[in-house]
């Protein structure tokens, strides 16, 4: 299971990377998503999955029994998805504007925004 997650963050990742060097603003966008989504499923798959209960103490503050599950990568994993979600709707708002005022969604044609 390892394995194939480690296999499936790389060909994520090879994508992004990959979209995010084409020369059209949409690809852009998409290789940014790519690379969030691989980012989470690399934190995911580092955590592991185990099946142990929740880190909640019980009633008078006694000492938990048995092994607990940590939460940090899920919090960690929750985080980065509001993130990502915030700096996509911004990138998809700018490009919008910029294809807006200059026609096109070449990333060359934008620098000819003077004329």
């Amino acid at each position: 299971m390892n394995s194939l997650s480690a296999i499936l963050v790389g060909v994520l990742f090879a994508a992004g990377l990959y979209m995010l060097l084409r020369r059209s603003i949409v690809k852009v966008i998409i290789g940014l998503a790519l690379l969030s989504h691989s980012v989470n499923l690399l934190l995911f798959t580092a955590a592991g999955l185990r099946r142990q209960p929740p880190p909640i103490l019980p009633e008078g503050g006694g000492v938990p029994a048995g092994p607990m599950v940590d939460p940090v990568p899920q919090a960690l994993i929750l985080t980065a998805i509001v993130i990502s979600f915030g700096v996509l709707a911004f990138a998809v708002v700018l490009i919008h504007r910029a294809y807006g005022t200059v026609g096109t969604d070449d990333l060359d044609e934008l620098d000819r925004t003077d004329t």
